[in-house]
Order: C-alpha cells, then sequence, then structure tokens
C-alpha cells in the first residue's frame, strides 16, 4: 500500500486541532465551577458539583453514536463544523447564569464537545488505509492533551480575572473566550477541511447490526477504563491533590495536568505500536500495568508494628533497676533501646522510602525476681510509609501514560473488525467510554463517603483493570483453542511436503 497522501495528512491536523479544543471545553467544569465554590461565588453541594462535573461528560457519551452515525452518512466536514458551532452557544450564554440549573443546563449544551471523538475517529478513518489506521488514529487521539490545558491554563487564567478571587463577577468573561475559539475553530474546519464518506454506505439497521456483537461491548468495556477512569481522574485529581496533600488549586491543577498531557500525547505512540506489535498485545501490557500501578497507588499511607528483638536475662537474680534506657540484673546491666519521640507523620511527604523505628519495652519491675533467659524488656519496630507527593504524581503520571497508549489500541481493534461501520462501532464504544467519565466521579464519591478513602477510588480501577485482562485472557484462549486444529493441519500439510 502506498503512502498517505497530504491531503490526508491536512484532514488528520485540522480533526486533531479541533478535537483539542472540544476535549479542553469538554473539561471546563473540573476548574471552573472548584474555583467557584472555593471562592464562595457559589453556595453548592458535594452532591451539586458532582452532578455539574459530570453533565458534561454524560452528554458527550450520549450523541457519540448519533454523530458518529451522521459522520457515516454525511461525512466529517459538516458535522464536526456544526458541532463546534452549536456547541458554543451554550458556553456563550454560560456567562448570563446565576443558578444552579442554568449552570447545569449550559454545561448539558456545551458538553456536546465530548461527542468530537466519535466524529473524528469515523472522520479519520476513511482517510487512511488499515496499515496506517493504527498511527492516525492515535496520533487524531492525542487530542486528549486538551484537558491538560484545561487544568494547567485555567486557574491561572481565572485567579487574573478575578483579581486573584477579590472581584468574582469577572469570571464571566472565560466562557466568552471559550466560546470565541469554539467559533474560529469551525469557521477553519468548514473553510479547510474537504468532505469524504465511506464508499460503502448502507441503511441505519445495516449500521447498527454490530453492536448485537459482543465484542464491541467487550472493546467498550476496555475503554471505559482507559479513556472513561481517564476523564474522571482529570477532575478527580484536583479536589484529590487539594484534600489528600493539601496543595493549592493552581498547584493542583498543574499536577493533574501532568497526568492528563503526557496521555493525550502518547496515545499517537499507542497508535505506532498497535500497528507495529498488534493491538491484541499492547492491550495485554496496558492492562497488566494498570493493575499493577492501580495496586501501588491503593498504599498511600500505612504503618506495620511488628516484634522486634528483645532483651534476656542472661543469669538469675533480683532486678535492681528499671529505666527507659537500662535494666540491672543481678548486677549484670543491659542496655535498653527508647522509643524515638520523632512523629513519622507530622513529616508527611517528607521523605520517599519507608522509615523503620526500633526501640524496646522493660517488662519486669524493681525488686521482681527473674529466671535465667526470662525475657526483660520487649522489642517492638515500626514500619512507616506515607506516598510522597512526587512519587505519587510519578505514578499516576506513568499510569495516564499507558491508558492513553491503551486508548489507541482499542480503536485499532475497530477498524480491523468493523471496516464499514467505524463511525457506529467507534461512536458505541466512545459512549460507554464516556459513560465511564461520568460514573466514575460518582462511584469515586460514593466509595469516598462509605470508606473514608481518598485510595478507595485506586480499587476501583484495580479491579477494573482485572476484570478486563481476565476477560481479555479468557477471549484470547477460546480463539487459540478454536484455531488449534486448524494450525495443527497446517503444521502436518507442511511437514508431509517437506517428508515427500
Amino acid at each position: 500500500m502506498g503512502k498517505p497522501s497530504s491531503t490526508s495528512h491536512r484532514m488528520l491536523f485540522l480533526n486533531t486541532l479541533a478535537f483539542t479544543i472540544c476535549f479542553a471545553v469538554w473539561m471546563f467544569n473540573g476548574v471552573t465551577v472548584t474555583f467557584l465554590v472555593d471562592n464562595g461565588a457559589y453556595d453548592w453541594s458535594s452532591v451539586q458539583i458532582g452532578w455539574l462535573l459530570g453533565i458534561p461528560v454524560l452528554t458527550g457519551s450520549l450523541f457519540r453514536l448519533p454523530l458518529g452515525i451522521m459522520t457515516d452518512k454525511f461525512g466529517g466536514k459538516w458535522v464536526f463544523g456544526g458541532l463546534l458551532l452549536v456547541s458554543a452557544i451554550p458556553m456563550f450564554l454560560l456567562q448570563y447564569v446565576d443558578s444552579f440549573l442554568g449552570f447545569a443546563l449550559c454545561s448539558f449544551g456545551y458538553g456536546l464537545t465530548g461527542a468530537g471523538f466519535a466524529v473524528g475517529i469515523a472522520y479519520t478513518s476513511v482517510w487512511y488505509e488499515k496499515d496506517w489506521q493504527g498511527r492516525a488514529l492515535g496520533i487524531f487521539g492525542a487530542g486528549n492533551a486538551g484537558a491538560a490545558l484545561t487544568t494547567l491554563f485555567a486557574p491561572t487564567i481565572l485567579q487574573n480575572l478575578t483579581n486573584n478571587g477579590t472581584d468574582m463577577e469577572q469570571w464571566r468573561i472565560l466562557p466568552v473566550i471559550y466560546a470565541a475559539i469554539l467559533v474560529a475553530m469551525a469557521i477553519i474546519f468548514v473553510v479547510f477541511a474537504k468532505n469524504k464518506k465511506p464508499e460503502t454506505q448502507r441503511t441505519i439497521k445495516k449500521l447498527m447490526q454490530p453492536l448485537k456483537s459482543i465484542r464491541v461491548w467487550r472493546f467498550g468495556l476496555y475503554y471505559f477504563l482507559v479513556f472513561g477512569c481517564f476523564v474522571a481522574f482529570s477532575q478527580w485529581l484536583v479536589p484529590y491533590y487539594v484534600n489528600v496533600y493539601y496543595l493549592p488549586l493552581v498547584t493542583a491543577g498543574i499536577l493533574a495536568a501532568a497526568f492528563s498531557f503526557p496521555s493525550g500525547i502518547i496515545r499517537a505512540l499507542g497508535g505506532w505500536m498497535s500497528d507495529k506489535w498488534g493491538a491484541r498485545k499492547v492491550m495485554y501490557w496496558v492492562l497488566g500495568t494498570s493493575l499493577a500501578i492501580s495496586f501501588l497507588l491503593i498504599f498511600p499511607k500505612m504503618e506495620i508494628y511488628s516484634p522486634g528483638n528483645g532483651i534476656m536475662a542472661k543469669q538469675a537474680g533480683e532486678v535492681t533497676e528499671v529505666s527507659e534506657s537500662k535494666i540491672t540484673v543481678a548486677g549484670i546491666e543491659y542496655d535498653v533501646i527508647p522509643k524515638n519521640e520523632t512523629d513519622f507523620e507530622e513529616a508527611e511527604g517528607a521523605f520517599v522510602f519507608p522509615k523503620k523505628e526500633t526501640w524496646q519495652e522493660p517488662v519486669v519491675q524493681e525488686g521482681q525476681q527473674v529466671k535465667k533467659k526470662e525475657l526483660l524488656a520487649s522489642g517492638e519496630t515500626k514500619i512507616f510509609f506515607e506516598a510522597n507527593v512526587w512519587v505519587f504524581t510519578f505514578l499516576v503520571i506513568i499510569l495516564g501514560s499507558i491508558w492513553g497508549v491503551g486508548k489507541a489500541a482499542v480503536y485499532k481493534h475497530i477498524p480491523e473488525y468493523f471496516p464499514d461501520e467505524v463511525g457506529v462501532v467507534g461512536g458505541m464504544v466512545g459512549v460507554l467510554g464516556g459513560l465511564g467519565g461520568f460514573v466514575c466521579p460518582i462511584i469515586f464519591g460514593y466509595l469516598l463517603d462509605g470508606s473514608g478513602l481518598w485510595t478507595s477510588a485506586w480499587m476501583f480501577t484495580l479491579v477494573l483493570s482485572v476484570i478486563c485482562l481476565w476477560w481479555m485472557h479468557r477471549t484470547i484462549q477460546k480463539m487459540m483453542h478454536k484455531e488449534q486444529p486448524k494450525l495443527m493441519r497446517q503444521i502436518e500439510a507442511k511437514n508431509d511436503k517437506n517428508i515427500d
């Protein structure tokens, strides 16, 4: 197959740029709502905040399937251009909002930008042959980095607009800026993009036929993890850093961006890896690594107490002296290791590796008669570990990057199995992944309320990673078992030819 044309690359660039902007708008509430509540502009409850964070994600998820179908039917130029323009209207109207209901309705409107993913996937696929689709879709998916743009820059912009929170009404300028960017991108897309549709056109009934395949829903579960959890943590990490590590909002936004940005960029690498080694092999590594890192993130703080070396009497006799540092028995002095008063918890985040403290506590009293080898002082060992904020950040960056590779690998499967229904299948997989971005913060909130542990969110990703890995391995084992007789016949046939 020949190399893609310059027109294909130009369409990919426009697609990726538009999707980056869409994703930045999609994550708008994560920073803005947190800022408004923290600065007293609105007295919204945690439940209301949760809904405002989730509504845009829900809208973008629900509209992925119908917009994916529309892209297959009419081409991506007009669908993507129209999506950008329509989304700009509720974003612009947000400046006039003064209530929770108004904010929620506008959020539902500009949440449509999240559906830009299904449009871009279908539109990108028609411009590239099979050998290049993994790379092209991976590059397009790098638009996920738009989440990092919002978490990185929006807090600072809001601080500057409101003069560090002293003039809160000026926050309303930010949605106007976002709306203007959407309109500008819509114009650029319509002017410079070239329309193209799949060569094979099918009825809506036939387009929906692949959704009966269990394979579509399995891909959707993978995407629920690698994309849905990614979207959820892109917003959840901001309050996580604020509440667990007591960081200011701007710093929390920067570190959350450090999680989001590499995941978007590395998606292009994930596409190349899927083309080179196969999407299935890549997914094995993605799910296995997700399991391992989620497990490590479960333990941000722990204390382990264990018996240590005690002191035994060398000979029988009377205990004549007992203090924190010394025990005397029958004229023999035994040095006692006193307990260190250093409180590791007070040095929160000050060390990277676990710290150990060992001490001994007397168990005898003055005047007591003891036998030879009788215990005089018991030994105690305390191991304390608390995940340093930089260690934690390093792990979540790795996890976000791995999920970025996984996002590309999942979508590499779709044109291979469903070449004429990429928009429909990609849209449904995107719906399931986007629903993960909506549902996961709600699940995280319930787990936090029920357990009191912020790390319960990582427990959820651990369980989800295990389920995905198990289902994938089970499916592959079935496929190998099914194909094994055919392979054996092929091997035997080749051996017979060699003998002849």
